[in-house]
């Protein structure tokens, strides 16, 4: 499959919270709902699910599960579910996210492809890498 198409959708983070790991000692592990406002290349949002553990000075990693909703900028309108996650030390910021195959509706109900989140000057990003189906 070829990549037919790259997306770039901006967001900030726009609520946090902890929740409890029923089972999980969290001295190891932490969960997080999170939600997220997207600003530019899609208007919209994303609830999701994440799960960290490590410290930023020595190693971490994360899992996240995302379910975004919005309109591209040329109006396609829908939602996908996004599976990424990382394990970042300081040398390496190694990651990994796909779109969820079948989840998505309306406009996206074909979307497949890779997803990752990247920084720059004007905050984080993705980079949703669309492939021919």
């Amino acid at each position: 499959m070829d990549i037919v198409e790259t997306l770039t959708l901006r967001f900030d983070v726009t609520a946090a919270t902890p929740v409890e790991i029923p089972g999980a000692d969290a001295s190891w592990v932490q969960g997080l709902a999170m939600h997220k406002t997207f600003t530019a290349g899609l208007v919209g949002q994303s609830d999701l699910v994440f799960l960290t553990s490590g410290e930023e000075e020595t190693g971490r990693g994360y899992v996240a599960v995302e379910r975004l909703s919005g309109t591209l900028d040329d109006g396609r309108a829908g939602a996908i579910t996004i599976h990424h996650g990382a394990m970042q030390t300081p040398s390496d910021s190694g990651q990994f996210g796909n779109i969820v195959p079948g989840s998505g509706t309306g406009d996206f109900a074909r979307f497949a492809g890779s997803a990752a989140i990247q920084h720059d000057n004007g905050g984080p990003f993705f980079v949703l890498s669309l492939l021919s189906s």
